[in-house]
């Protein structure tokens, strides 16, 4: 099991990996400049209301990073299932560090695959314990307390390790900053193994619910030994780790939980609490296919929740601007075509203009009604006709991320 940067990896391994990620940005390239007919590549631009102050606000905060004037741009995407897949918002992160050049910032990562569920690709998360899953999304996994990640792991183990690793990426490869959010259950302690030879200092901040890690160096892999001390509370609930790199650079958290509608991380009681620690700049919005898959789906609901979460957000990050993605194009079933996202679509523009906010027209873009299935016979899509496979988010992401870059162009001192 690795724990630590200062393992070593076979050169197979580092050769089986180079050629993957070859593989993986020679198709992207092959995607990005392959056009489609179903796609309406005209609607890939960002919209905006009247009052686009607040987003002219975020491009100057880019324009003081790259001029050594700021360290950091803070962005939080949240999502259901197409987030926590990885694919889209990987290729965000590498946009936007694009811009830069840029080498530092951070990300929040959740080691999805400890409580078994499908996880992104730049990083692996392991343990030797048993965990059981709680999410936002379902009423049977829920529980009291869950945070900004909308997702934790519980174990009531006497004994289990933890971790994860960054794997080969272009956007965060490294970090002396580390925080762990957890529930500070006396009955447990966890720490790492010092005769290692890792230099930190940790410092536990029980009110926001984490413990913090400096590290004298720069590493790329983290593990834990938890232990239970005795049995007077039982669980000790992981909610994830935020990891950050002293260098200049984007903070990009990619939250996303299988299954999320805009209702459910309003059912997180620390969001607001963890949110604080890490104020967004900027939080992206792609929420709505789970909500328009429930035949009680109205305009109204919709909008109301998305107003409260704009209302959580304020309260930790009062100066945040916010980018609207429309909800994609989706089957009830693998048979039954779905016009909800349409209501959704309207709903998404009255925020835009109520909030003063950005839309970026996913819905519209990937070809609008029914456009799921052509997506699918053009192998871009899953069989569910919900989800895409790896090159349609691909395709999805970098049309985005060249809308968002061509309105920072546009607006930019810099440039």
């Amino acid at each position: 099991m690795p724990k630590y940067s200062t393992i070593l990896i076979k050169k197979s391994n580092l050769l089986f990996i180079g050629v993957l990620f070859f593989v993986f940005y020679l198709v992207s390239f092959q995607l990005k400049a392959q056009k489609f007919p179903f796609i309406n590549y005209d609607q890939s631009k960002l919209y905006f209301s009247k009052d686009s102050s607040q987003f002219m606000d975020f491009y100057k905060k880019i324009d003081d990073l790259r001029d050594g004037k700021r360290n950091k741009v803070s962005v939080i995407h949240f999502g259901g299932s197409h987030i926590q897949a990885g694919f889209w918002t990987e290729v965000l992160m590498d946009g936007f560090q694009s811009i830069g050049n840029f080498k530092g910032g951070g990300t929040f990562i959740f080691p999805f695959k400890i409580v078994k569920s499908n996880s992104p690709y730049f990083f692996k998360s392991f343990t030797t314990g048993k965990w059981v899953r709680k999410r936002n999304a379902l009423a049977k996994e829920m529980c009291d307390n869950l945070g900004l990640a909308g997702i934790a792991g519980i174990s009531n183990d006497s004994a289990n390790t933890f971790g994860f690793k960054l794997l080969k990426n272009n956007h965060h490869q490294s970090f002396n900053t580390l925080r762990v959010y957890h529930n500070f259950n006396p009955s447990f302690n966890f720490f790492m193994d010092e005769q290692i030879g890792l230099k930190f200092t940790r410092k536990d901040f029980k009110k926001e619910s984490y413990s913090e890690y400096y590290f004298e160096n720069y590493i790329d892999s983290i593990n834990f030994n938890l232990v239970r001390i005795d049995t007077i509370i039982k669980d000790f609930m992981l909610r994830g780790f935020s990891i950050e790199n002293s260098k200049p650079g984007f903070y990009y958290a990619s939250i996303g939980v299988n299954g999320a509608s805009t209702s459910s991380y309003l059912k997180c009681q620390e969001f607001v609490n963890e949110l604080k620690g890490i104020p967004p700049d900027l939080v992206i919005f792609s929420l709505g296919v789970n909500d328009t898959h429930s035949v009680n789906f109205s305009k109204e609901q919709f909008i109301s929740n998305y107003d409260s979460l704009i209302a959580l957000v304020k309260i930790a990050s009062p100066n945040c601007c916010f980018l609207f993605t429309t909800v994609t194009d989706n089957f009830m079933t693998r048979r039954t075509s779905n016009k909800r996202p349409i209501k959704a679509q309207e709903a998404i523009f009255e925020l835009m203009n109520k909030h003063n906010a950005a839309v970026y027209d996913l819905y519209s873009v990937m070809g609008g009604y029914k456009s799921i299935y052509k997506w699918y016979k053009a192998g871009l899509a899953a069989k569910d006709k919900v989800h895409f496979n790896g090159r349609g988010y691909t395709i999805l992401a970098n049309l985005m991320f060249d809308a968002i870059n061509r309105s920072y162009k546009c607006n930019s001192k810099v440039n």
